[in-house]
């Protein structure tokens, strides 16, 4: 297994009186996708947001790189290197597609002499919105939307993406071309945490997989053999591993 880059060490965090991870223990190998499923309520979009300090750990440690980063706000995230795509839409719905990816690089305080080469290279994994890099962005489909913030997330040249339900809303051909940009940034050596209601199709192209349950981490391994592990399959598959 891969170094890890990013390594969570008794994470207790939650809600006002309700906690939700119950000292979450799990680290993420470097330079692969590591898928994270799990019931309704487990706490997978809870553990995104207390890696990218949008919620803080009231204990435990949070690891990026060797460096502790627990609790930093979501800014000196961005400017290590970590990337948060949340559910839901947020984009700038009244400027154009390419304005919305330069943002991109803009909010990171990024040097932007090589602006042009990244916004290519953003269009390249997403063809349909070069297509309409100069419509208003609130136009687009929904799925389109969710690209374009894929999009703009990846001029950070990001080291690590979290990204929660990237499928929600797109066409099947959207997902195709997704789920390819995933696998092209692992390839890059881009690390991946994904959240995916789509849980079958996100483990046949993932390294490694992530059960959680009432915010614990119960099983991590090669995502294939998770896949296929007929409890798994029974809990979090609907069963779909026997097939």
């Amino acid at each position: 297994m891969s170094e890890p880059v990013l390594a969570l060490e008794n994470v207790t965090a939650g809600y006002g009186r309700m906690t939700i991870l119950n000292g979450t223990t799990f680290s993420v190998p470097r330079g692969g996708i590591t898928t994270v499923i799990g019931p309704n309520g487990a706490g997978k979009s809870t553990v995104f947001k207390t890696i990218f300090g949008m919620l803080p750990a009231r204990a435990g440690r949070i690891g990026f790189e060797g460096r502790d980063i627990t609790n930093l706000p979501p800014r000196d995230l961005l400017a290590a290197g970590i990337c948060y795509i949340p559910q839901g839409r947020n984009i700038f719905p009244q400027l154009s597609v390419r304005h919305n990816i330069e943002l991109g690089a803009v909010t990171a305080a990024r040097r932007l002499d090589d602006l042009p080469r990244r916004i290519e290279r953003a269009f390249e994994r997403f063809p349909a919105l070069r297509e309409k890099a100069s419509v208003q962005a609130s136009t687009l489909s929904g799925g389109q939307q969710k690209q374009l913030e894929i999009a703009r997330g990846l001029l950070l040249d990001p080291k690590l993406i979290l990204i929660d339900e990237p499928s929600i809303g797109l066409s099947p051909k959207l997902v195709q071309e997704t789920f390819a940009a995933l696998q092209e940034l692992r390839a890059a050596g881009v690390t991946i945490l994904l959240i995916e209601q789509n849980a079958r199709s996100a483990l046949e192209i993932s390294d490694h997989a992530l059960v959680l349950e009432l915010g614990q981490a119960r099983i991590f391994g090669p995502a294939k053999e998770i896949l296929h592990d007929p409890r798994v399959a029974e809990l979090f598959l609907g069963g779909l591993a026997h097939d």
